[in-house]
């Protein structure tokens, strides 16, 4: 488990976010959703420097550690003392979200096999499934130009995200993004099982059963108001943590 001592003496707010996002990496970890030492997870911190924790490049998920996050600027550079580097791959993503989108406080990417699977396909996710009609409206799309190493891509991803939480990096994986780490990373969930099932359901053959544009509007609607107006999302996100804990006996 996390320490609960403020080791660097940063602000509460901010050790508050520390914790709280090692307790992120390590869920993902416990999921089973990491990219051995790859992909990334930032939280933006508070003020009008846009100043962002990410993770150490290099390490496990199960290695990061509310103190050896990294705290770094919208250019990469760390603002504080850090023996470790970041992963220049993210910086690109990263803080260009970070850089103008002040609702998103949290941005989670990765590439699972069924999320890869699903980004590889022309069309897309589908909205048919429970938790893909969750997600209907909510997906930006985003071409796939290799590798996200070069600022020059920044404007171009921004542009695809738009005004949306989800963005599909075509041929690559995804990016979620949300005001919080506990809504983040319930979306993150979410889109998770939608592709899972989608994969399953289009190897199963046969008919799928379509939802009317009524209905998954509905159901992306009343997803949004539970994630965004409830606490739905912190209990989820505990209710995780302590999972998490219990099976690793800390």
């Amino acid at each position: 488990m996390n320490s609960t001592v403020n080791a660097l003496n940063v602000s509460k707010e901010e050790w508050e976010l520390r914790v709280k996002l090692a307790h992120c990496y390590h869920l993902i970890d416990y999921f089973g959703w990491t990219e051995t030492i790859f992909n990334h997870i930032s939280a933006r911190l508070p003020g009008d420097e846009h100043y962002y924790l990410v993770n150490p490049f290099g390490l496990n998920y199960s290695e990061v550690t509310p103190e050896n996050l990294l705290k770094v600027d919208l250019h990469g550079n760390k603002v504080m003392h850090s023996e470790y580097d970041a992963n220049p791959a993210g910086f690109a993503l990263h803080s260009a979200v970070h850089g103008v989108r002040d609702d998103i406080r949290c941005l989670i990417h990765t590439h699972t096999t069924p999320i890869s699977a699903v980004v590889q396909k022309k069309s897309g996710f589908k909205y048919d499934s429970f938790y893909g009609a969750q997600l209907y409206g909510r997906v930006g799309y985003h071409t796939f130009e290799g590798i996200t190493l070069f600022a020059e891509e920044k404007e171009r991803m921004i542009q695809s995200l738009g005004d949306h939480h989800i963005l599909v990096l075509r041929n690559h994986g995804i990016a979620v993004g949300e005001s919080s780490i506990e809504k983040a990373f319930f979306l993150l969930w979410t889109v998770q099982r939608a592709a899972e099932i989608q994969c399953q359901a289009d190897a199963m053959g046969g008919e799928d059963v379509p939802l009317t544009e009524e209905v998954k509007q509905k159901c992306t609607d009343l997803t949004a108001m539970l994630i965004r107006e409830s606490g739905f999302a912190n209990k989820f996100f505990d209710a995780m943590v302590r999972k998490m804990h219990e099976k690793s006996g800390c």
